[in-house]
C-alpha cells in the first residue's frame, strides 16, 4: 500500500478532531443538533487552518445515515464515501480552474434535482474568490433561493475579493491561524500514535515555522521525519529549517549585553559554518527581543521552564529603553536584508549597528579599589562625556585615569570622578566611612506612609489590584498585617500574596512576611490606595463639575439657548 501523508492521515473526520476554531465549531454543532440550518456558509481563513475539513465534516454531518447531527456515526456508507471523496452527492469544485461563467452555469443546471443517494446535495467551492464577476452573477438567483435540498459550501483564503452580494447571502465564519502550543501539541499526539520519538522544542521550532497552519506544519514533520530517519530532535529540525537552537540564540543576546563584538562576530561564523539561514535567524531575534521586553512590563507573564529563566536573566541585562530600541535596529535590518550584498553581511551589519547604537552603561564595583596610574583604564562613560573627552584630548595629549566611586554614583550614575594623586597604593587598612556604604537603611511602615509605599511597587495584574485594595494593620518589624475587604478576597492567592510580600521587601530592604487577617475580625484602621484614588477622581471630578456650573461664558450660553449641562459628560482634564 502506498505511503499516506500525515497532512492526509490525520485529517479529523468529526468535530471533536478539529483542533482549535472553537467559535465556529459552536455555531456549526448548534445548528445541527437544533436544525437551524442556512442553505449558504463561507469559510474564510489562511491556508491549511480547517476550511475545507470542516465544509467536509459539515456535509457528512448533514447525509449521515444515521440522522442530521454535529456527530456523524462514521461508519455508515454514505460516511464512508465521503471521507474517501467518493460520495455522488457532494459536488467539490476547484473555482480556481473553472473560472468561467459557462462552468458555472453547467454546475447549476442540475440544482434543481433531488439527490441521487444522500439527504443534502452539498456543493463545496473551494477558493471561490477565484470564480469571474459573470460566474458570480449566474451564481446569485440560486445562492439567494436554493432548493430545500441543497447547501453551498464555500471556502475562501481572501474574502474581500467576493461580491457583497455573495457575502450578504452567506453565514461567514473567520477562521484564525492556530497558536504554536495548539500546533505542538497536536504534532506531539501525533508521533505518540506513529511511535516515533522526538524532543518537544524541535516540535515548537516546527509550529513556529508553520506560521498557524495546521497543514503546514504536518508537510514539515513529514519532512523532519524523513530528514531524521529516526528520532525528531532540535538539532535536525535547526538544520532542516536553518533555525538556531535557544542556546546559540542565548550566546548572541548575551553579547550584545556584554557589548562584545568579537564575540557576536564568533557567533555569527558559527551560524553561518552551520549553514543557518540569517532571515530566519533575524526573527528569532525579533521574537526573543519581544519576549524580554514583554517579560520586563509584565513579570506575571514569566513561567517556569527552562528557556523562560534565560530569557529572565537577560530581561535584567537590559534596560527596556535598550531592548525596544535593539528591536527596531532588527525590524530595519530585516527590511534591508534582500538589498545587503549577501544575507550573512546585512545580518552582520544589523548586530553592528545594535552594538554602536547602544546606550554605553557604567558598571559599578563591588568595592572601591584604587588603581595605579600604569594601570588605569578610561571607563564607560556616556556618549556625550567622550565627545568631549576627545575633543579636550586633541588639545591635551596626556591621557587622565578616571575612576566611578560608589558612593557618587548612588545618586548620580553618570557621573565621573578622576583618581586623586595622592590616593595610597594599598587602602585594606583604611576605615571605612559611612557616607559611602552602598546598604540603604531598612524603611518602616505607618498608616501616613503604607499608600506611599504600595504606589511605588513594581507589579501587575492581580498582585497589583491585590496591593492596591490593602489597608495596613500592623507592622512589628517583620510582619505586616494587611486587611482586605469581604468581597476582594479572591484577590489574595497565593502567588500573588507572595509577589507583594517580595515587592514590599525588596522596597524596604528587609525581608518581611506578609499575612492577611480575617475579612470578619479586622476593622480597616488605614485607607488604601485604591481608596485614595477613587476619592482623588471623585474631589477633581467635582472640581471640574463646579468649574463648568460657574463659567460666565457657559452660564450666557446656557441663557441664550436655554440649554442645560450634562454632569455625567464633564471629564476634567488630565494633567
Amino acid at each position: 500500500m502506498s505511503y499516506l501523508v500525515l497532512a492526509r492521515k490525520w485529517r479529523p473526520k468529526t468535530f471533536a478532531e478539529v483542533v482549535g476554531q472553537q467559535h465556529v465549531l459552536r455555531a456549526l454543532v448548534n445548528g445541527l443538533d437544533q436544525n437551524r440550518l442556512h442553505h449558504a456558509f463561507l469559510f474564510a481563513g489562511t491556508r491549511g487552518v480547517g476550511k475545507t475539513t470542516l465544509a467536509r465534516i459539515f456535509a457528512k454531518s448533514l447525509n449521515c445515515e444515521q440522522g442530521v447531527s454535529s456527530t456523524p456515526c462514521g461508519q455508515c456508507q454514505s460516511c464512508l464515501e465521503i471521507d474517501s471523496g467518493r460520495f455522488v452527492d457532494l459536488l467539490e469544485v476547484d473555482a480556481a480552474s473553472r473560472t468561467k461563467v459557462d462552468d458555472t452555469r453547467e454546475l447549476l443546471d442540475n440544482v434543481q434535482y433531488a439527490p441521487n443517494r444522500g439527504r443534502y446535495k452539498v456543493y463545496l467551492i473551494d477558493e471561490v474568490h477565484m470564480l469571474s464577476t459573470s460566474s458570480f452573477n449566474a451564481l446569485l438567483k440560486t445562492l439567494e433561493e436554493p432548493p430545500p435540498h441543497v447547501k453551498f459550501l464555500f471556502a475562501t483564503t481572501d474574502p474581500q475579493k467576493l461580491p457583497v452580494t455573495i457575502l450578504s447571502r452567506c453565514l461567514q465564519f473567520n477562521l484564525r491561524r492556530l497558536e504554536v502550543d495548539q500546533i505542538a501539541d497536536h504534532l506531539a499526539s501525533i508521533l505518540q500514535q506513529e511511535n516515533i520519538a522526538f524532543e518537544a522544542e524541535a516540535l515548537l521550532s516546527l509550529a513556529q515555522a508553520a506560521d498557524g497552519s495546521m497543514r503546514d506544519a504536518l508537510s514539515l514533520l513529514d519532512q523532519a521525519i524523513a530528514f531524521a530517519g529516526g528520532t525528531v530532535s532540535s538539532d535536525i529540525i535547526h538544520q532542516m529549517l536553518g533555525s538556531i537552537s535557544s542556546e546559540h540564540l542565548h550566546h548572541l543576546l548575551t553579547a550584545l549585553a556584554q557589548q562584545d563584538g568579537q564575540a557576536l562576530l564568533q557567533q555569527i561564523s558559527e551560524l553561518a559554518a552551520l549553514g543557518r539561514d540569517f532571515t530566519t535567524v533575524l526573527d528569532m531575534l525579533l521574537m526573543a527581543l519581544q519576549r524580554i521586553a514583554t517579560l520586563q512590563m509584565i513579570p506575571d507573564t514569566a513561567s517556569s521552564d527552562d528557556g523562560a529563566l534565560a530569557f529572565q536573566e537577560l530581561a535584567q541585562q537590559f534596560s527596556p529603553e535598550t531592548i525596544q530600541l535593539l528591536y527596531q535596529i532588527a525590524l530595519h535590518g530585516k527590511r534591508d536584508l534582500p538589498y545587503a550584498a549577501s544575507s550573512r553581511s546585512g545580518f552582520e551589519m544589523t548586530l553592528l549597528r545594535m552594538l554602536s547604537f547602544q546606550p554605553m552603561q557604567t558598571q559599578l564595583p563591588d568595592r572601591e579599589v584604587p588603581l595605579k596610574k600604569s594601570q588605569a583604564t578610561e571607563s564607560k562613560v556616556p556618549a556625550a562625556a567622550q565627545a568631549d573627552s576627545r575633543q579636550r584630548d586633541s588639545h591635551d595629549h596626556h591621557a587622565t585615569s578616571i575612576q566611578v566611586e560608589p558612593a557618587r554614583a548612588t545618586n548620580a550614575p553618570n557621573s565621573v570622578a578622576e583618581e586623586p594623586a595622592h590616593a595610597p597604593p594599598d587602602s585594606s587598612n583604611q576605615t571605612p566611612d559611612p557616607a559611602t556604604d552602598l546598604t540603604p537603611a531598612p524603611l518602616s511602615v505607618s498608616a501616613e506612609n503604607w499608600t506611599s509605599l504600595v504606589g511605588q511597587l513594581k507589579l501587575s495584574a492581580i498582585s497589583r489590584q491585590l496591593a492596591d485594595n490593602c489597608a495596613l494593620l500592623s507592622f512589628d518589624g517583620q510582619r505586616i498585617e494587611l486587611s482586605l475587604a469581604a468581597e476582594l478576597a479572591h484577590l489574595a492567592t497565593d502567588k500573588a500574596r507572595q509577589r507583594l510580600q517580595l515587592a514590599v521587601s525588596k522596597q524596604l530592604n528587609q525581608a518581611v512576611e506578609i499575612v492577611f487577617a480575617e475579612p470578619a475580625n479586622a476593622p480597616q484602621t488605614s485607607t488604601t490606595l485604591a481608596i485614595e484614588r477613587a476619592e482623588h477622581d471623585s474631589s477633581r471630578q467635582q472640581q471640574a463639575q463646579d468649574a463648568i456650573h460657574n463659567d460666565p461664558v457657559v452660564g450666557m450660553v446656557k441663557k441664550v439657548f436655554n440649554a442645560r449641562i450634562i454632569d455625567s459628560t464633564i471629564k476634567p482634564l488630565n494633567h
